[in-house]
């Protein structure tokens, strides 16, 4: 057996490589950002998202319309003062998505960290 085949084989034992349990929609970068984010608060507001994660108004506008799509988190509009705020809070889904992530991220991590049985005499 040559090594691909036992690195083929140790890949069976543990299942699916754990990238095919990452979601394409939390995992992307910003996404990622605002859901964790708004994990830590109650409720987060638009600028605060936009100065962390270093984006332009358009760029998290759209994120978050992508977000808010998938039922992940939810907006709200109002006033402080005179001037006009978004918050946006993580929906019950959202959180129950970005738990799954950050298991399949831990998975990952573990993968590499492993040590991977060494192949055989036979094998090499």
């Amino acid at each position: 057996m040559r090594v691909e085949d036992s690195t083929a084989a140790w890949d069976e034992q543990a299942g699916l490589h754990p990238t095919q349990s990452l979601d394409d929609t939390v995992h992307q970068r910003v996404r990622l950002g605002i859901l964790t984010i708004a994990r830590e608060a109650d409720r987060v507001e638009f600028s605060f998202l936009k100065k962390q994660l270093a984006v332009t108004d358009g760029n998290l506008s759209q994120h978050l319309k992508v977000l808010e799509d998938s039922d992940l988190i939810t907006m709200e509009k109002g006033y402080a003062g005179r001037r006009p705020r978004t918050w946006i809070a993580l929906t019950r889904e959202g959180a129950q998505a970005l738990d799954r992530e950050l298991r399949a991220l831990r998975a990952l991590v573990l993968r590499l960290e492993t040590p991977r049985p060494a192949p055989g005499p036979s094998e090499a």
